[in-house]
């Protein structure tokens, strides 16, 4: 009985852990049409908007460096 729950709590574990580590980054987005930027959590496809530097780990983080980028001033 105890094997079949700590089996099942192990793949319930690998089954999640990839879900929530692809929300783990956060990117500042420059629409060059409107010269605004946003914070998404998805990576800017590059043809409607440009990704400004690089990924950060919190959505603060990111929009700390929205604050301090020369493209979203």
């Amino acid at each position: 009985m105890i094997r079949k729950i700590a089996l099942s709590v192990a793949i319930l574990a690998f089954g999640v852990a990839p879900a929530l580590a692809a929300s783990s980054h956060y990117y500042v987005e420059h629409a060059p049409n409107s010269n605004k930027c946003s914070v998404v959590p998805k990576r800017p496809d590059g043809k409607a908007a440009m990704a400004v530097g690089s990924s950060h780990k919190t959505k603060a983080l990111a929009e700390a460096a929205m604050k301090s980028a020369a493209a979203c001033m």
